[in-house]
């Protein structure tokens, strides 16, 4: 136990060393002190060894599960394998603290989450909103069991739903507040209906960001600001779509040539990213650094490209499949530039009962980036 606390206060003082607590919600970092993440841990969790996910018990690897719940702010606790695929987790601490503050929860709001989990969160909200105000929703009937015994443990005084977050829960709305802990691409409807105007919304977005929606007046649209990017699972059953070594495949490229860009953007530029993945959601970006800078492209299904670069130089593409996934990210590059370059958060979203679009700057007069899937 005091190993646990000892890294429960290292991980407390990291985020402060980085001014990850929020200041205008000090009570979130109360809570937190109060309802450790390690209360909410199974006695089984898992991390990625290169090729699959590989299990610490706490009964037989006390150090390296204690290890495992408590990793940096920005890594996440494993805490569910299904075929194979992480399907439940307990959140990076930073994003978990981040998404709270953006909530905006007060006394005696009547909260919704969706996506219960080991219940952590739901346990956090209700530290702030009050026995009773906090229901949660969770798609796993045997996840649902193990968190409302966690929460009972804690005297939480939260109600846990078994269903799809998908249509939300109908029967207490409206809702004052309402926060999904799994990614949607697109923001359902039902969200905005069950919570009233005025009221909140705070979700991750695809692969790439987390959004606060507020509802408006008429209750016929939600918009804000994109808050981070923050990274989270997909909703349960979600395709994945193939990997990039499966896309990939062993096969020579269909074509090669330059790329009129330094890859160092994909790195470092958090507004570039987020405009990327806001025009082409279908495509995954990764990046690595060394001498040079690699990236790889792939949509999931057929089509590929390899960037390379030394240091700041131009790249050379490699791209394969029936798309050209090289040409499309510059085009998109080009678009986010001829619109002013717009930082991270530049960018907001809204929704209606007809269409979702991210808007920069203005979400009546600013550029549009369609979010439609292919």
């Amino acid at each position: 136990m005091e190993e646990l606390v000892e890294l429960q206060h290292r991980l407390a003082s990291t985020m402060a060393a980085r001014g990850d607590w929020p200041a205008d919600s000090p009570w979130v970092r109360q809570a937190v002190e109060d309802l450790p993440r390690h209360r909410f841990a199974p006695d089984r969790v898992w991390s990625w060894d290169g090729s699959g996910y590989v299990p610490a018990d706490r009964t037989t690897d006390p150090g390296r599960w204690a290890e495992l719940v408590y990793p940096g702010p920005d890594e996440p606790t494993i805490t569910h394998i299904t075929d194979g695929l992480a399907t439940s987790s307990l959140s990076c601490q930073s994003i978990v603290v981040d998404m709270l503050d953006s909530l905006m929860v007060e006394p005696g709001h009547r909260v919704l989450e969706l996506g219960t989990g080991a219940g952590w969160n739901a346990a956090l909200l209700a530290a702030r909103a009050g026995d009773g105000s906090v229901t949660s929703v969770e798609v796993d009937a045997q996840l649902a069991a193990m968190a409302r015994g966690r929460l009972d443990s804690v005297d939480a005084g939260v109600t846990v739903e078994v269903g799809d977050g998908a249509h939300g829960q109908p029967e207490g709305a409206p809702y004052d507040r309402l926060m999904a802990t799994y990614a949607v691409d697109e923001v359902p409807w039902s969200w905005v209906e069950q919570t009233r105007p005025g009221g909140r919304i705070v979700t991750p977005w695809g692969r790439l960001g987390h959004v606060a929606l507020t509802v408006a007046a008429d209750g016929r649209s939600a918009s804000g600001w994109i808050q981070g990017l923050a990274t989270f699972m997909p909703s349960r059953g979600t395709d994945q779509g193939r990997s990039r070594h499966e896309v990939r495949g062993d096969g020579p490229p269909v074509a090669e040539g330059p790329f009129p860009r330094s890859l160092l953007p994909l790195r470092a530029d958090s507004g570039l990213l987020f405009a990327l993945r806001a025009m082409l959601p279908d495509v995954r970006i990764t990046t690595e650094a060394g001498e040079g800078v690699t990236a790889w492209l792939h949509d999931g299904r057929s089509s590929w490209a390899t960037l390379v670069a030394a240091s700041d130089e131009r790249a050379v593409a490699y791209q394969g499949g029936p798309r050209r996934l090289a040409d499309e990210v510059d085009r998109a590059w080009q678009r986010w530039q001829s619109a002013g370059a717009p930082g991270l958060y530049d960018f907001g979203m809204t929704r209606t009962p007809y269409e979702q679009y991210i808007w920069s700057g203005d979400k009546d007069t600013g550029p549009r980036w369609e979010t439609a899937l292919r």
